[in-house]
């Protein structure tokens, strides 16, 4: 693939990048996005029905079950090419900051030491009562488990539809959109708010912003550089033309 050199210039020149991910990424390591349909004993389920507050406390159980079915998806799955590209630039760049609107985990095993996710992490688990964090060392038949400080029930620590991201993580996160020299969108959809705001404010402060995804979203308006394809694919070319030699892929 062909990149413009203003394009490279900037990679190269860069002091510190953002890099803003979404659920296009983690489908290229076989994670089914929220868009897709269910399968198996969920298909007769909506996931933005299970994933609220109000479902929980209707019916716990059957959504603690389809958590750990999604878990149980997700547990031999691996990073791609894109998450270990993104991970690379940390030996290329003196700064990079992992933005992610995945909750599977893949960044942080992939290599980058610096991740903020904004949606929480599907492998962490906090009291609906009392929001204390809770580890699981033994098997238990509660389901879902109770919480060893209050009794309550736990809930996977990721953030449901309805509710507020963490006030830490969103300001952390629009802070690295205003101040980061670069800042890549890739795989993202761009419909999730309030996180789709964040290259547009990116932009806003004149910033670089460079898209990468197979189609078409609404950042294709304002991003400096937009490139069509797969992360997986895009990426590791990417680092390869700027730093020749020292990119992954190379």
């Amino acid at each position: 693939m062909h990149f413009d050199p203003d394009l490279l210039d900037k990679l190269r020149g860069a002091r510190h990048i953002a890099v803003f991910t979404g659920a296009g990424v983690s489908a290229e390591s076989g994670i089914p996005t929220f868009r897709d349909a269910q399968t198996g004993l969920w298909a007769n389920f909506r996931a933005e029905d299970l994933a609220t507050p109000e479902a929980f406390r209707r019916d716990p159980a059957t959504v603690w079950k389809w958590y750990e079915w999604r878990r149980d998806l997700m547990r031999n799955l691996q990073p791609n090419a894109a998450h270990l590209a993104i991970a690379a630039l940390e030996r290329l760049v003196p700064r990079v900051t992992m933005i992610t609107q995945n909750v599977d985990g893949l960044h942080h095993r992939a290599g980058s030491t610096d991740v903020i996710e904004l949606h929480g992490n599907i492998w962490n688990n906090f009291c609906f009562q009392c929001r204390k964090p809770a580890v699981l060392t033994t098997p238990t038949s509660d389901i879902p488990p109770r919480c060893a400080h209050c009794d309550g029930m736990l809930r996977p620590g990721v953030v449901w539809f309805g509710e507020s991201l963490t006030a830490p993580a969103w300001h952390r996160a629009a802070d690295l959109s205003e101040h980061a020299d670069v800042f890549f969108c890739i795989g993202t959809s761009s419909l999730v708010e309030p996180a789709a705001s964040l290259p547009r404010y990116a932009q806003s402060c004149g910033r670089v912003v460079i898209q990468i995804n197979p189609e078409a979203t609404m950042h294709d308006g304002f991003a400096r550089h937009v490139l069509r394809g797969k992360a997986g694919d895009i990426v590791p070319q990417l680092l390869c033309a700027a730093w020749p030699g020292n990119g992954e892929g190379a």
